[in-house]
């Protein structure tokens, strides 16, 4: 029986006779209770990305990685980024043992089953659900945190954020008659808008694939975990900034991001960490909030194909309230997710802070730097080791909870909800 929420039940025993005894063979020894465990499978959110301390991941031949240098490829297993900060490691979890990190930066439904190296960019880690397996044969799996679909084959996170802030920063610094400035041709200066990051096709799509990796999920935990309980959490996700910027970063030397070429205005916002248009920002939350539904549909429709199946969808998207990037004027000091940070070529570790008074190429050549070494730039936009602490507090609260669905809220004074 799981000890996750496990009551003592006495059982009284009636003393046989001398006679029945002498007759009976002595009963074989108790097999020892497996440890307890809670697992994490996914994607960025959930390994850790943003919250530094990366821990050495196995890769598909079974060696462990380390970090293998800024200029390695991005798909080393060490770029899973499973970090100890991760809210795995920060919840309360009464009644737990041990805690595993499966999850995986960039993860997809994908790599839910299949060896993520066999798709296009993705990492040299085993299938998760192997690896899975692989803590079902030590440890009685009592609480799984899945955080799934923000990244799909139809749209990613890191390409809707690299999108988004592309457009910025060419606007920012280059004029409309410079289109010669970039190689390859003029780049897209304009705000992103909903169609931009995600079709009602790409949201079908997301949410089909999202749907048949849990489903697969779920299956393997009713195979591989002997007492059949468990709680899975399904984590949504919460939007690094916020749905308007603090009036500090409107404008710069009269300058707003509506007109053409506002360098003064593109620096300020880098440094702050939310190189954005403001007209891009609403789009980019009613995506947020897409995934929301996409999570959220997914719980309900296993919750129905898997009667009697323990599944709590976890609401976090209010979790940063009063805490996002370029919220406030002191940005991104206070904010509880990772400033948008790039290095220069070649990376050597050093992150440039401030773009004041680099022309266009300079420009280009950061930005390009990202696109070579996507490592050097991945852990931009998400949550920090004290967004992780603040997503630690929202599991442990979806971890004892009785509801099927809670929603996890930041107050004005820094004080955590889950109801």
């Amino acid at each position: 029986m799981s000890r996750f929420r496990r009551t003592v039940v006495a059982v009284a025993l009636a003393a046989a006779t001398a006679a029945l005894a002498t007759a009976v063979a002595p009963p074989a020894p108790a097999s020892a209770a497996l440890p307890t465990a809670a697992v994490a499978l996914g994607d960025s959110f959930i390994s850790g990305e943003g919250a530094g301390a990366y821990a050495p991941v196995v890769d598909v031949n079974g060696v462990a990685q380390g970090f293998p240098g800024w200029t390695a490829p991005n798909s080393n297993a060490f770029f899973c980024h499973r970090s100890a900060n991760a809210s795995l490691h920060r919840a309360t979890l009464p009644g737990i043992q041990d805690r595993f990190n499966l999850a995986c930066s960039g993860g997809q439904p994908h790599d839910i089953a299949t060896t993520s190296s066999a798709r296009a960019n993705g990492r040299q880690v085993a299938a998760q659900l192997d690896q899975l397996r692989a803590v079902g044969r030590t440890h009685d799996i009592d609480l799984v945190l899945l955080g799934l679909g923000s990244n799909n084959s139809s749209f990613t996170f890191g390409d809707v954020a690299e999108k988004c802030a592309n457009r910025f920063i060419a606007d920012a610094w280059t004029g409309w008659w410079e289109f010669w400035a970039y190689l390859g041709g003029p780049v897209e200066q304009e705000p992103c808008t909903d169609a931009d990051l995600a079709t009602a096709a790409q949201w079908s799509a997301a949410t089909a694939e999202t749907t048949t990796a849990v489903r697969q999920l779920l299956a393997t935990l009713r195979e591989i975990d002997a007492d059949g309980q468990h709680r899975v959490v399904f984590q949504d996700y919460t939007n690094p900034l916020p749905f308007d910027l603090d009036p500090t970063f409107h404008s710069e030397d009269s300058r707003d991001d509506t007109r053409d070429k506002f360098r003064a205005l593109g620096a300020e916002r880098y440094a702050a960490g939310c190189p954005i248009h403001r007209a891009s920002l609403l789009p980019g939350h009613r995506f947020s909030q897409g995934l929301g539904t996409l999570v959220r549909s997914t719980r309900d429709t296993l919750a129905a194909e898997f009667p009697g199946a323990d599944l709590v969808y976890l609401n976090v998207q209010r979790a940063f309230d009063g805490a996002r990037l370029c919220e406030s004027a002191a940005s991104p000091t206070g904010a509880l997710a990772t400033p948008i940070r790039l290095q220069d070529s070649p990376p050597n570790g050093v992150f440039v802070t401030s773009l004041a008074g680099k022309d266009k190429i300079a420009i280009q050549r950061i930005a390009n730097t990202c696109v070579s070494y996507f490592q050097t730039c991945q852990e931009s936009w998400h949550p920090n080791a004290a967004g992780h602490q603040v997503l630690g507090q929202c599991l442990g609260g979806a971890a004892a909870t009785s509801a099927r669905a809670v929603a996890c809220v930041r107050a004005s004074n820094g004080s955590i909800t889950v109801s």
